[in-house]
């Protein structure tokens, strides 16, 4: 596995910064009472597989920053109520149920790939490089692998691709909801460091807020040079809009 990657330990949330509030004793959200997260990790016990991890990753389409993996083997029929995809969460839900996946993990890690990695070898490769990172951190061997839509040819451990898996099972669940919180409170480092682009908002994201800091200001170390370099004006301006439009 490449040695540029890095692992972290839980990043405490920041309650001074402006998007840190205290989690509700209270979560508004239910599952649906006929919702199962645990149907293909139950399918791979049946097939005779007994350490089952999943992985997902975050920032894959920002301008800035790295890009995240979480990986989680979690306790066999774990339940957080009300769980769910990462990008179906408020920022306090993420960091409650954050809390929760730790403590109900067997074994978690955390992968990150650097924007100097991400504009060396492309977005795709430091994704799986992340997640290989993420899967290496769990500090165990693991015999079979959930992962959100696509293969991880780098692993030789026998794997099940599932559309849209970060809503449909608990493990991948889980690594996505252990990425988006790791990257959301590393981009909100960023901002302290480089003040007057929104990375607080944003997370490093295409908007138009994100378009005009950049005309403004420049661009950052933390800038993926091998994405914007490439595109045109009109190119940019249709990502920043086209996001907004699908971030809400």
């Amino acid at each position: 596995m490449p040695e540029f990657g890095r692992s972290v330990k839980p990043l405490p949330a920041r309650p001074s910064l402006p998007t840190s509030k205290p989690s509700p004793k209270k979560r508004p959200k239910t599952p649906k009472a006929d919702r199962d997260l645990w149907v293909f990790e139950r399918q791979a016990f049946g097939l005779g597989y007994t350490t089952v991890a999943g992985v997902d990753e975050a920032g894959r389409g920002p301008w800035a920053g790295p890009v995240v993996a979480g990986a989680a083997i979690m306790r066999p029929y774990f339940h957080c109520e009300g769980i769910d995809d990462s990008k179906l969460l408020t920022a306090e839900e993420r960091d409650h149920y954050y809390e929760c996946i730790l403590d109900g993990a067997e074994a978690w890690g955390v992968g990150i790939v650097e924007v100097d990695e991400i504009d060396r070898v492309g977005v795709s490769r430091a994704n799986r490089w992340a997640m290989g990172i993420a899967l290496q951190q769990l500090g165990r061997a693991i015999d079979y692998l959930l992962i959100d839509g696509f293969l991880l040819p780098e692993s030789l451990t026998p794997q099940l691709p599932i559309v849209k898996g970060d809503r449909r099972s608990i493990s991948i669940m889980s690594g996505g909801i252990l990425a988006k919180v790791t990257r959301d409170r590393l981009m909100m480092r960023i901002a302290e460091k480089f003040p007057g682009y929104g990375f607080e908002m944003h997370k490093g994201y295409p908007t138009p807020e994100h378009l005009t800091a950049m005309d403004r200001h420049g661009l950052t170390p933390l800038h993926r040079r091998s994405f914007i370099s490439i595109r045109t004006r009109a190119e940019l301006e249709a990502a920043a809009f086209a996001s907004q439009s699908a971030r809400g």
